[in-house]
């Protein structure tokens, strides 16, 4: 039994983990970090980049069925092959991670702890039952995993995760989605576009991360108008048989239907990987789902000196939210017992689907929760369907709202589905973060034309809704038509 003893102990090689490292380092050279499975991010092996390349190459398919509406023909039947487009993306993918391993070679080989990591007790660690790890601090970025009823299992390998897809040698003929969140959505979109049967099921009727009931619905709309989307599904049963499964369910007219595919995609969740690190063991108080509580600020568990962070934390599971929780519980890890709150940035996050979901800052759950639903707050509102260049690009499907505090004017957050939406976010995020009012936002540049001409569109209307400025105008022309 080899034994240990370190001043700080990071649990996981992620994202989280590889950040909360290098942070600890700048204060102590005794670090250690362990990892029981490959090292990398779930980002660049089966997260958002390999889902952006196959997103691309559906981009690119679709941008020839949408050519005759600009009154071009393209010549001959597009062919999609299957082999080679999931050769790049698989190719591409290794690229990505590649460079991460570059990075994780770069760290001095005793600071790396191959195996999987369970406490004994708050300040003890047991590494594949051969290592003992004395810490004095620890930081757990342990990432999470995919999640799917149990039920489902008897599928086999007929029954996949987005982890599987990027595997894929060809594209099959059919599949069904279930889970129409971020990851669903994507993916199944860009199967579809790829020209793989899909359907896409889900539970609620939530569609993507919107909190908002008009953006959903306008979302839920949109989607099924391209393919079969019902997002509150009555599955009744799901059988397999060979290499097929045979899904009976009511459609949305209430009739009995059965649809065959090769698989099926479990977009349902993911979950925090806690549940083997033995958290019994130690005084850290977990939620009902068995989480470690943190301070959203420091990152610091009941247990001062355990820190947590990244997916694990199931908190907000996005590359840039684990890079900076990383940076914030790696670097209170290294200080010690000079604990200091770290920078949060505004909230933002994006689906990379046609159009586009982003959310920003406070999101209209989070504001009606707060003020309840006829509380100090307006929505300044925007359709992008006979807005200027989003005509102009055939691309005009969207509908943003904008939320703003009564009194102050300030701009609370946004939710939006439409073209660009990850760029318009981003605007609006680091408005957000400067906690600018509405008429300050409305002092900012904006060209023309462009898509970002109906952010001032909705930054308008709620200035008029507010009180603090003038009554929309129909068809305003300050600017030039359309905008």
């Amino acid at each position: 039994m080899k034994t240990l003893t370190v001043d700080v102990a990071v649990i996981g090689g992620g994202t989280a983990g590889l950040g909360a490292y290098r942070a600890a380092k700048a204060h102590t050279d005794n670090v250690v970090m362990i990892e029981g499975g490959p090292y990398g991010t779930t980002c660049a092996r089966v997260g958002c980049m390999p889902s952006k390349l196959l997103i691309a190459a559906a981009e690119a398919a679709h941008h020839i069925d949408k050519a005759p509406g600009f009154g071009v023909y393209p010549g001959g039947t597009t062919e999609i092959n299957g082999r080679e487009v999931m050769d790049r993306v698989k190719r591409e993918r290794d690229r990505f991670v590649g460079f991460v391993l570059e990075s994780v070679d770069d760290i001095p080989a005793q600071d790396k702890i191959d195996g999987y990591a369970r406490f004994v007790d708050d300040h003890t660690l047991m590494v594949d039952d051969r290592t003992t790890i004395h810490a004095d601090r620890i930081v757990i970025a342990t990432g999470s995993r995919p999640s799917w009823p149990s039920a489902w299992d008897h599928l086999g390998d007929r029954l996949v995760v987005n982890d599987d897809i990027f595997e894929w040698d060809d594209l099959p003929d059919s599949v069904a989605v279930f889970g129409p969140g971020v990851i669903g959505l994507e993916l199944g979109q860009a199967l579809h576009r790829l020209g793989v049967e899909m359907t896409m099921f889900g539970v609620g009727g939530q569609v993507g991360p919107l909190t908002d009931p008009d953006i959903m619905a306008y979302a839920d709309k949109t989607f099924s108008e391209e393919f079969y989307l019902d997002a509150d599904a009555k599955v009744e049963e799901m059988v397999r048989e060979g290499d097929k499964v045979q899904i009976r369910y009511r459609d949305k007219e209430g009739e009995s239907q059965l649809r065959w595919v090769d698989y099926v995609v479990a977009a349902t969740g993911r979950r925090p990987n806690v549940d083997k690190l033995n958290l019994d063991a130690t005084s850290i108080k977990v939620d009902a789902r068995g989480v470690p509580v943190a301070d959203s600020y420091t990152l610091q568990t009941t247990a001062p000196h355990i820190f947590i962070a990244g997916d694990a934390s199931n908190q907000i599971p996005l590359l840039h939210e684990a890079a900076d929780q990383a940076r914030i519980a790696g670097d209170n890890a290294g200080r010690g017992k000079d604990i200091r709150a770290g920078l949060r940035r505004s909230k933002l996050s994006a689906v990379f689907s046609d159009p586009q979901i982003a959310m920003v800052g406070e999101s209209y759950k989070a504001i009606t929760d707060r003020l309840g639903p006829c509380g100090c707050f307006e929505t300044g509102v925007v359709s992008f369907e006979n807005q200027g260049r989003s005509r102009v690009m055939l691309r005009n499907k969207g509908l943003l709202h904008v939320y703003a505090e009564q009194g102050t004017g300030r701009f609370l957050g946004a939710e939006m589905i439409g073209p660009n939406a990850e760029h318009l976010a981003h605007l609006l995020a680091w408005a957000h973060q400067n906690q600018m009012t509405i008429s300050q936002m409305l002092d900012m540049p904006f060209y023309h034309p462009v898509i970002e001409e109906g952010v001032r569109t909705a930054l308008r209307d709620v200035n008029a809704k507010l009180k603090l400025g003038p009554e929309m105008i129909k068809h305003c022309m300050d600017c030039g038509p359309g905008c």
